[in-house]
């Protein structure tokens, strides 16, 4: 009976040992190789991956749980990856998780103050993952979240930093440095094309730009609200160009100032001559409109280099918590920025 029952249980799958025996290493190097390890050779690692691809080999996360007590795994929930920002900064956390011999998984979530977050959470919290980076949720809330007890979690540009250690760059001092650029050349005021109402980042540089007016003795003119694409800035391009009065523009985000110029330059108005105009981001293409942009650089390399080590000092519990990173931007000033037309 023994016997029988021994002869007719299935083999579930490869195992750790078949990988081993067919790229002639030790089991303990497919482990090693499987958590992601780099004291590897590259052309043993490589030999041991072809090995789990033609066997068909997955490693077990939940074993490696128990061994080493993580999964190797953090989630990351953002709120529109087209938008530039969460792009690069999503795109930054991956790749320092890889160095890190993480992998990512990935959740969008388009409606955060919907219990469509809530949901997100919850299901990516329940899939092996070691930590949680929210990038961007929009106006949802601390409540909003649907967590396990004692998850780490790392957030940037939320109503969750002070909940949560969060990274952001310095937006307030970003834009206070273009607002009082334009004011310096001479521009009596600055007016203002504010990024999507769902945005934290957008509420933040428009009511800096507010108060950086008012304090220089300047009352605000009201501002238009865009959605971070150029094509709304275009579009609110073509209502700015009809007012001679206007000469310089702060846009919350380098693509809506690409929009703007464009919008600018069909109707007869020339940047900076007639306009002045200053973006804020410093993504690569900026350098190269014409005029060359005046724009706020954001790192969003360090960005995501700091979310993702403020993750992993909560999972190793190797150094005590930092509660907020704040990341200096830089003003870049390039030609499409000058003194108002006299």
């Amino acid at each position: 009976m023994a016997e029988r029952s021994r002869q007719g249980r299935q083999k579930t799958g490869p195992s750790i040992k078949d990988v081993a025996h067919l790229a002639g290493v030790s089991a303990q190097t497919v482990s090693r190789v499987s958590n992601g390890a780099h004291s590897v050779r590259p052309e043993t690692r490589e030999r041991v991956i072809a090995a789990m691809n033609q066997l068909g080999y997955s490693p077990n996360r939940a074993a490696r749980a128990l061994r080493n007590g993580t999964f190797g795994t953090i989630g990351v929930i953002t709120q529109q990856l087209r938008r530039t920002g969460e792009s690069l900064t999503t795109s930054a956390i991956v790749q320092a998780a890889e160095d890190n011999g993480y992998s990512v998984t990935l959740i969008q979530v388009t409606n955060p103050e919907t219990d469509d977050l809530r949901h997100a959470t919850f299901r990516i919290s329940h899939q092996s993952i070691d930590g949680l980076i929210v990038v961007r949720a929009g106006h949802a809330t601390y409540e909003s979240l649907a967590l396990p007890a004692g998850m780490p979690v790392a957030v940037s540009d939320s109503r969750m930093i002070g909940f949560f250690p969060s990274v952001t760059a310095d937006q307030v001092q970003g834009t206070r440095d273009a607002v009082q650029h334009l004011l310096a050349l001479g521009h009596r005021t600055v007016h203002h094309i504010a990024g999507a109402a769902d945005s934290q980042p957008s509420v933040v540089r428009a009511a800096t730009w507010r108060r950086t007016l008012e304090e220089a003795g300047i009352s605000a003119p009201e501002p238009w609200h865009g959605n971070w694409t150029a094509h709304s800035g275009y579009q609110i391009g073509q209502r700015i160009a009809l007012d001679p009065a206007i000469t310089a523009v702060y846009c919350a985000n380098d693509e809506m100032a690409f929009g703007l110029m464009r919008a600018l330059y069909e109707n007869g108005r020339h940047v900076p001559a007639d306009v002045s105009v200053v973006g804020f981001d410093g993504i690569d293409l900026s350098e190269y409109a014409s005029p060359p942009l005046t724009t706020v650089r954001q790192d969003f390399d360090q960005i995501g280099r700091e979310l993702l080590q403020l993750l992993l000092e909560q999972i190793k519990g190797t150094h005590a918590t930092r509660e907020r990173v704040v990341v200096p931007t830089e003003l870049i000033v390039r030609g499409s920025t000058a003194a108002p037309p006299h």
